[in-house]
């Protein structure tokens, strides 16, 4: 029996856990399983990865092939396990050394021509692989600039599944460098010193602000609610590191771009009146899915 093990992350909520995922290939007819409390999306990863592999090159295993999940108390939903899956069955085929593997998570969505999509999540997965000790992570190709936000990893973006193995072989694909410094957000945002008049109302949002106090604002309609609100958060001081990464995290798992970095600048969110709970709060069976309260997290929310 040829083996193989590979690392991706479960994500629940904002956090992760890391998960092994191993590949043995034993003799007998053809037939693949999964184990580990796979759910629906990813059990179909395992055409998604037959038909990949066998569009690059090495092809799926004609033997019986058994892919575990570990730890398998841990419910598994996404298709962001593809190239870990993928990896750790062609390392068990030969494709490749498995100890290529070691230190290294992987996170990717696979199309049948092998092509590597984005995911959502991926911020907060890589965080939690930076805490468990991973120092390399191969992502998506376009979501390598959001990658790179993280410091202490090198991350490799590959297009493909064909620049995947070229990558595990030790052939190509550098290593982005850790990012520097923070560039400058110069887009222009709704500024409190844009409000003509209404000293009493900007004093209490003065005060609100210093004091990390809700806020509640009556009028009758067109006295500048509205406009108040959404200038709340442009005299809130900016993110810590810490708060960014937070904020960041939450908006990676709404799968909001990150191509211009960090946010930086306390987020605002304003869901209509007839918003439903769960957009809200938030909801999801077994992927969360962060609602307007979440998005608003370390800012301002503004219900109206």
């Amino acid at each position: 029996m040829r083996q193989a093990k590979s690392f991706s992350v479960a994500l629940v909520g904002v956090e992760g856990a890391v998960i092994e995922v191993e590949a043995a290939i034993s003799s007998g007819l053809p037939r693949t399983t999964m184990v580990g409390l796979p759910d629906a999306a990813l059990k179909e990863a395992r055409d998604r990865c037959r038909a990949a592999m066998s569009a690059v090159g090495p092809g799926w295993p004609t033997s019986p092939v058994t892919i575990n999940l570990s730890p398998a108390t841990l419910p598994k939903a996404g298709s962001h396990y593809d190239l870990s899956i993928a990896a750790a069955v062609a390392a068990a085929k030969g494709t490749f050394d498995p100890r290529a593997l070691e230190g290294v998570v992987l996170f990717g969505e696979l199309g049948l021509g092998g092509r590597v999509r984005g995911v959502r999540g991926l911020l907060p997965a890589l965080l939690t692989a930076v805490a468990k000790g991973f120092t390399r992570a191969v992502v998506p190709a376009e979501q390598l600039r959001e990658a790179t936000l993280i410091t202490g990893l090198s991350v490799y973006g590959v297009g493909d599944l064909a620049e995947l193995f070229d990558v595990l072989a030790g052939g190509g694909g550098a290593a982005m460098p850790a990012p520097g410094a923070a560039e400058v957000d110069d887009r222009r945002r709704p500024d409190l010193a844009d409000v003509a008049g209404q000293e009493e109302a900007k004093w209490a949002l003065e005060v609100a602000a210093a004091g990390r106090h809700h806020l509640y604002l009556h009028g009758p309609p067109g006295v500048g609610k509205t406009l108040l609100a959404e200038r709340l958060a442009s005299i809130l001081p900016d993110l810590t590191e810490a708060e960014s990464l937070e904020v960041s995290a939450i908006h990676s798992l709404c799968g909001i771009n990150l191509d211009d970095g960090l946010v930086r600048r306390p987020p605002y969110a304003d869901p209509h009146h007839s918003a439903s709970l769960a957009s809200l709060v938030g909801g999801g069976a077994r992927v969360a899915m962060p609602g307007a309260i979440s998005r608003a997290h370390r800012g301002v929310l503004f219900l109206d």
